[in-house]
């Protein structure tokens, strides 16, 4: 196993505002479909990669302490921070020096109330 990820999901309340709080905060466009019904947001992805999704389904929760996933941030991940904010999010913790040249990470609750991290290499 090269790389444990594969897909990941991210539950939403209100899929139209957390596809709004993403879309502003790291400067994308999310693609609409639906998967056994459930309306989702994915994650712009090539193949490879792995990819992932903001989803809508009863049976899943928004949790700010349950699993946590890294999202990347660029290549400087105050540019992603300073939009969090504005976009109806808070940062839970600032740019964090990861040591030895690995990185950097911050994590942050969405606007569903999930807590999210964020990487950036510099």
């Amino acid at each position: 196993m090269n790389n444990p990820l594969r897909w990941f999901e991210i539950p939403t309340l209100k899929l139209e505002r957390a596809t709004a709080f993403y879309e502003q905060s790291f400067a994308i466009t999310l693609r609409s479909e639906s998967c056994g019904g459930n309306p989702m947001s994915i994650f712009p992805y090539t193949e490879p990669n792995s990819g992932g999704a903001l989803v809508a389904m009863p049976q899943l929760a928004p949790r700010d302490n349950g699993t946590l996933i890294y999202l990347d941030g660029g290549d400087d991940l105050n540019t992603v921070l300073a939009r969090i904010p504005a976009a109806g999010g808070k940062i839970v913790m600032e740019k964090t020096d990861l040591g030895g040249g690995i990185g950097h990470i911050a994590l942050f609750i969405d606007s569903e109330g999930n807590r999210v991290g964020v990487y950036s290499p510099h």
